[in-house]
């Protein structure tokens, strides 16, 4: 397929084949940095609601605030983020964000020891650190390829897949032992150490970075924010992704706001029950981003995506069947784990790899913007919708509608382009 997206040729770094993504030093600093950040940020997701429950015993609907705080940041900000990516340096934006967000943890335990805390900077810390991650992801996301050849980018973002699953598995735990060990807020602390990690490791590396736009070839924020929009429009691909996402996102992330009643009231678990089953999640993941290269080898990289949509909307009716027997009710959601998590897994490396490629570098920040908005930050959407349709039809059926609402978005990713994509643009097919 003919790419008119790409005017430039990929960053003039050294190949990585056969794995020696090893010996990429500036990719390992990142690797490193992101690695520890991500176990931190894990931390801190179980640690910030203990707090305000433990500590400030908060109500449910300061805890609905509270996680309202952290999620809304992407809906509301997402695409103006992506135009001042575009317009700054990448990684000085994450280092930035980084000891913003450290500062911002430390303040908690710091309140937390003069006896000033209160519910209210909760909220503050939330939104602040909410805006910043906005910011460093999609920063995040569009760093890579400065520091690798396209041809690696399954690669790395296999590697980073796999920061992110061992994050998960360990995270909740250990988490969840340090708050009951040392308090919430004294475990934050661990999160704000994890960020100025990343800080100094992304400060070392020494790959240059290319400048961004000039000051005069910028217009004003608004046209460049629909020029984002009208790239994922313009190019099958990205549109395709873009709009399965939406679908997918907006009826799976019924799940966020009703999979914790739905597992304890319909199914009968416990809670260290179900923190096992959503550990089994992190294990998926793992695993998902071991094999994302070789499907992608054996398959192409669309099929590939494709494919691994279909299985993960197959893992979650494994959700929806739990409640139908209580003798499978733990392996069909341990299963739903494992198989829905690896294949998103793999589907979400290889659609990011494939963004990365098909966008040139000063649109990747609007265009990484775009999308997550369309995936995450419909998510959010998805999620109130969620809480309120159980609320009026019940648990079971509101997970069905979730089910063939995630059917539906996979399935129209079958309809699109994606399925013919088998290399990622500008790579040379391989040889036999």
């Amino acid at each position: 397929m003919e790419n008119h997206y790409l005017d430039a040729p990929p960053p003039p770094t050294r190949s990585a084949r056969f794995g020696s993504l090893w010996r990429h030093r500036d990719f390992m600093r990142l690797w490193v940095g992101q690695t520890i950040s991500q176990f931190g940020s894990t931390v801190t997701r179980e640690a910030l609601p203990y707090t305000a429950i433990l500590a400030l015993h908060a109500s449910p609907v300061q805890m609905g605030l509270l996680n309202a705080a952290s999620t809304a940041p992407l809906l509301i900000l997402g695409l103006f983020a992506g135009v001042w990516v575009d317009r700054l340096r990448r990684r000085p934006l994450m280092i930035a964000a980084d000891l913003g967000r450290a500062l911002l943890l430390c303040s908690i335990p710091f309140a937390f020891l003069m006896g000033w805390l209160h519910i209210a900077q909760l909220y503050f810390v939330a939104i602040l650190a909410g805006i910043l991650t906005v910011f460093f992801n999609v920063a995040y996301h569009t760093a890579l390829p400065t520091l690798l050849a396209h041809e690696d980018l399954v690669e790395g973002n296999s590697k980073l897949g796999i920061s992110d699953a061992l994050a998960e598995i360990a995270g909740p735990p250990v988490g969840g032992a340090l708050v009951q060990f040392i308090s919430g807020p004294l475990t934050l602390l661990l999160d704000a150490i994890s960020f100025l990690c990343s800080a100094v490791l992304l400060a070392r590396i020494r790959t240059p970075e290319p400048p961004p736009a000039p000051p005069v070839a910028q217009p004003r924020v608004w046209p460049e924010l629909v020029a984002g929009l009208g790239v994922v429009w313009a190019n099958p691909l990205l549109r395709a992704m873009a709009s399965s996402s939406a679908i997918r996102n907006f009826f799976g992330w019924f799940f966020g706001a009703i999979y914790g009643l739905y597992a304890i009231r319909v199914l009968g678990f416990g809670t260290a029950t179900l923190g096992l089953v959503v550990a089994c999640g992190g294990i998926g993941s793992f695993l998902g981003a071991l094999v994302a290269a070789p499907v992608a080898r054996r398959c192409g990289i669309g099929p590939a995506i494709v494919s691994a949509l279909l299985i993960s909307a197959g893992g979650s009716a494994l959700i929806w069947l739990a409640g139908a027997s209580a003798a499978l009710a733990l392996p069909l959601m341990v299963a739903s784990q494992i198989v829905g998590d690896a294949a998103m897994t793999v589907a979400s490396i290889h659609q990011l790899s494939l963004r990365q490629t098909t966008t040139p570098d000063h649109m990747l920040g609007r265009v990484s913007a775009a999308m997550q908005v369309l995936g995450e930050g419909i998510g959010t959407l998805g999620m109130l919708t969620g809480g309120i349709m159980a609320e009026l039809i019940g648990l079971r059926p509101t997970v069905g509608v979730a089910v063939l609402g995630i059917a539906v978005g996979s399935l129209w990713a079958l309809a699109t382009p994606l399925r013919h994509q088998h290399i990622l643009p500008n790579q040379p097919p391989k040889q036999v």
